[in-house]
Parts: C-alpha cells; structure tokens; sequence
C-alpha cells in the first residue's frame, strides 16, 4: 500500500526488530550511505535521517510536520503519492525501513544489512567494498569479544575501573574495542 501524505503532519514511532537491532546498522552510519543510498536514493536516504533523529529526542515517537519536513529536504508539499516528498517516503516503506502503523509510520532506527538481491545491484566497487566492510566488522566483533573477556577477567582479578581502558591499549587492543569493552563491563 502506499502512503499518500495528506494531512499537515504524520506520527513517526520506533519500529521495535531485536533481530534487525542485533545485526543491522544505526540508519545515519557510513555502511547505509555506502551501500543503501544506491538502493533507497538521497531523498529517501535523507528522509530517514530525519525521522531517525527525530527518534533520538523523542524515543517514543513523535508527531513530523510534513510541509516542514520537505521543506528542509529542498521539496514542496504536494498531496499524492506522485509528489517528490511523497515518493521518498514510500520508497522507505518500499525498502522495508519503515511501514505504515495504525496511527502514522514506525522507522526502523537500526537498517538491515543488504540482502543478497540488493547488492547483485550495486556496482561491482560497492559490491567489492561490502565484501571487505562485512570482513572488518566480524573482526571487529571477534575483538571486541576477546577485549570484553580481558575486561572481565581484569575486573575479576581487582583491577581499578579507571585503568582498564588504558591497560588494553597497552597491549594493542584498538581504541574504539577498549572503550566499547570497559562500558559493556563496567555497566553490567
């Protein structure tokens, strides 16, 4: 179905997918500008944005002035599903990051990774530089495990919260990994 704006405002909502959540990516990072612009488009890449941030300071949804909204995209308001605004939005809802709710639209905040058909798509450098992303974020994920564990086991033997980020570093363990592995650890 698609979704023709009509009224002078839409209610966005978070669209809650813990499977989704686990694997995908936040809808603002460089992996959707890489590799899903090609699939949404900007203006629908654009759109989201929007309705992602405007998630952040109003996590359990908030009402959008659509006129407002296009506005700020570099488009006019146009009633029907033929206008540019109204095309970027169902092109999220086409795409599957967003759907239509009973009360307006839920968006998804992290986005899927490409499913295979789509980055048959892609061309052959975006299709290559997916293969190398894919590969840097499992070894990414093997280290943050392995740090998580060092962090752990630190603890266990009494080392102080405060040195631990700087003990990892030590041994060669990337910056972003420590940090994440300390909050995780001293959060828990």
């Amino acid at each position: 179905m698609l979704l023709a704006p009509l009224a002078p405002t839409l209610i966005v909502m978070p669209w809650h997918d813990p499977v989704v959540e686990s694997v995908g990516y936040d809808a603002r990072s460089a992996y959707v500008e890489l590799f899903w612009l090609g699939i949404l488009g900007p203006t629908s890449t654009w759109l989201l944005r929007r309705l992602v941030t405007g998630l952040d300071a109003y996590p359990d949804g908030y009402e959008l002035d659509l006129a407002e909204t296009a506005n700020a995209l570099g488009l006019s308001l146009s009633a029907g599903v033929h206008s540019p605004f109204g095309k970027a939005l169902n092109r999220c809802i086409m795409f599957g990051v967003a759907h239509e709710g009973p009360r307006g639209i839920a968006v998804r905040r992290q986005i899927p990774p490409l499913a295979v058909r789509q980055l048959r798509k892609l061309p052959p450098h975006l299709q290559a530089a997916h293969v190398d992303w894919v590969a840097r974020r499992r070894a990414n994920e093997q280290c943050l495990a392995r740090a998580i564990e060092l962090v752990s086991t630190m603890i266990r033997l009494g080392d102080e919260p405060h040195q631990l980020e700087r003990q990892l570093l030590s041994i060669g363990v990337p910056p972003r990994e420590a940090v994440e592995a300390v909050r995780q650890c001293v959060a828990a």
